[in-house]
């Protein structure tokens, strides 16, 4: 039976969630239509440019992604404290970068005298503001309505572009964040759309590949302290201390095991295979065939929920269910 959004998205249990939504249509979201003819490779430059700049407006950061011909996945990392912390006119300019706002809120911004009143309503439009500014669903909202409405532009049509509003998982502990990370990072692999990391267009993982070769070529010679490496600005970066603002992983150990993972997927790829585990997977203590079986099948494994039996058992408990969907 499905669930409210409301029920879905638990801040309090996780700040990381897994976003997929679907093309609807027989003409793809990105790639050749065999119908018409055409190529929408474009599409998949307008989704990336999109979710870059949505992530600049709302509290909401990008950790991964992929765009794929006919859907796209996101991990997202919502981060409730900042909008929190943003002050009124901060909120405002925000959210003037998406709509126009309202005519009380211009007056304000226009340095016009305003009655109590006045300013007690601008408060809770301004209140309001702030909550939609940690909201997936506002993010998936200007997202969705903003690809859908240019392709129905491009293609001289009206009607829905997407199957539904989005699906959505909670990540609700380290081992099921890298694991889903891994799992969208490597979906061109798996589809069988590229045979390398570096080759796997409109994917996290190959921006992030790029921003650390460049940085390689540009530098004769690392500093001691390798963790600290130049990471897009686009995207959540890695941490090796268990920072709030960071992925819980160092960069290295995250490109290793992105490495280690293309090779199981992929075993006819050029180079062997280390019979050693990755550190990863031996500081989460996780078995490589275990690993291998959970980063093909993720999306089966779990339902709304990811996580270890012990946390999917938590928060069923604390939603007032029995149990969820899932295996550790």
């Amino acid at each position: 039976m499905a669930r409210a959004r409301e029920s879905l998205i638990d801040l309090d249990a996780t700040s990381y969630y897994h976003c997929i939504n679907r093309c609807i249509r027989r003409s793809y979201l990105c790639g050749d239509d065999k119908y018409s003819g055409n190529n929408f490779d474009h599409r998949r430059g307008w989704l990336v440019e999109r979710i870059k700049l949505l992530a600049t407006i709302f509290s909401i950061d990008i950790a991964a992604y992929a765009i794929l011909s006919n859907h796209y996945h996101l991990v997202l990392k919502v981060n409730r404290d900042e909008a929190l912390a943003c002050s009124d006119d901060e909120v405002i300019a925000r959210w003037y970068q998406l709509y126009h706002g309202c005519v009380l809120i211009d007056r304000y911004l226009a340095g016009e005298v305003l009655d109590e009143a006045c300013l007690l309503r601008i408060s809770e439009v301004v209140s309001k503001w702030r909550a939609r500014l940690y909201d997936i669903s506002w993010f998936m909202r200007n997202l969705n309505e903003f690809i859908a409405r240019k392709a129905n532009l491009e293609d001289n049509c009206t009607g829905r572009f997407w199957e539904g509003r989005f699906k959505s998982q909670a990540l609700l502990d380290e081992t099921a964040v890298l694991s889903c990370m891994m799992y969208v990072d490597l979906n061109p692999i798996r589809a069988k759309m590229a045979d390398s990391l570096q080759s796997s267009d409109f994917t996290s993982i190959q921006e992030r590949i790029k921003q650390y070769k460049s940085f390689q070529k540009q530098q004769i010679k690392l500093n001691e302290d390798v963790t600290v490496l130049p990471q897009p600005n686009s995207l959540l970066p890695f941490g090796k201390n268990k920072d709030k603002d960071s992925i819980p992983f160092t960069l290295f150990d995250y490109l290793e095991l992105a490495e280690f993972s293309g090779k199981l997927i992929l075993p006819n790829k050029r180079g062997s295979i280390d019979s050693n585990r990755p550190a990863l997977l031996k500081i989460l203590d996780i078995e490589s065939d275990s690993w291998i079986n959970t980063i093909k099948h993720f999306r089966r494994q779990y339902a709304n929920f990811a996580g270890s039996k012990t946390s999917l058992i938590k928060c069923a408990h604390a939603h007032h269910h029995s149990w969820y969907k899932g295996c550790a």
